[in-house]
């Protein structure tokens, strides 16, 4: 079963569109079939991926809104090598639309029911804030990555997505789990940098992933291109992170699955 993994962070800024974009591209690239829904209404995953915002004929707002079959939205071409559910400025109405519709925090989680399978991870890159698109994600997802810089504000935006992520647990998804943290845009040379870093080891432990993001030029201008930094520079030290990241993920599912006991 594919996995749905919801990008997000209620704080904006913290490199998660580019985090979204660049592990997925990562992973498609080791042959691994991956699946990115764009539901930030900025569209900036769907740039990114090398498709234009406005032109596309059919994005997460039909799919969510209209229950337009998936195989009409996906897009099959990227340059990142995976597919695409896009977004443009209508997927602003969607939240508004939404509103009126019965069982909406489960428009998505029932878009995505017969496709999962199609799979190797469905990464879904939430807009930095809390509404029914946000909701939506972590409804149909199985766990939460979020990225965050180290520094003080984030620690507070990091509480908050904490108490977010436990109310929904509560009441739309028992089985929703924090899949990691991932410390970007860090810079070793920067003292309360490293501060915040240790803190997030000694109260996450193992959520915190190895694999620490830099700050770097080329992850910043790989967008404006249309490509992720692999497709752009892949010997960009922000490239190679993320290609890091990938298998760091990857051993991590390899182990989950070893522990997990065969039913006989």
């Amino acid at each position: 079963m594919g996995r749905i993994i919801a990008v997000a962070n209620q704080k904006g800024g913290v490199g998660k569109t580019t985090s979204c974009v660049n592990l997925a591209a990562s992973l498609a690239a080791t042959q691994r079939k991956i699946l990115v829904i764009d539901l930030d209404p900025q569209g900036n995953a769907t740039m990114a991926s090398g498709v234009d915002k406005y032109q596309v004929e059919a994005s997460a707002y039909d799919l969510l809104v209209d229950e337009t079959p998936f195989n009409q939205v996906v897009i099959n071409e990227t340059t990142g090598g995976y597919h695409l559910i896009a977004a443009n400025g209508d997927v602003t109405a969607a939240e508004i639309k939404l509103m009126e519709v019965f069982a909406r925090e489960t428009r998505l989680r029932n878009a995505l029911a017969s496709v999962r399978d199609n799979y190797d991870y469905i990464f879904i890159d939430c807009p930095p804030s809390l509404n029914l698109l946000t909701i939506n994600a972590m409804t149909a997802a199985d766990s939460v990555l979020v990225p965050m810089q180290c520094e003080y504000f984030a620690l507070e935006g990091l509480t908050a997505l904490m108490d977010t992520i436990s109310k929904l647990t509560a009441v739309v998804n028992s089985d929703l789990k924090i899949e990691g943290l991932l410390r970007t845009m860090f810079d070793p040379r920067n003292r309360l940098s490293n501060e915040v870093s240790q803190q997030l080891k000694k109260h996450f432990g193992d959520k915190v992933y190895r694999t620490v993001i830099p700050r770097n030029v080329r992850l910043a201008e790989a967008p404006s291109h249309g490509r992720p930094a692999m497709y752009y520079d892949k010997y960009s030290s922000g490239a190679k992170a993320y290609l890091a990241l990938a298998g760091e993920m990857i051993r991590r599912d390899e182990l989950a699955l070893q522990a997990t006991p065969v039913e006989a």
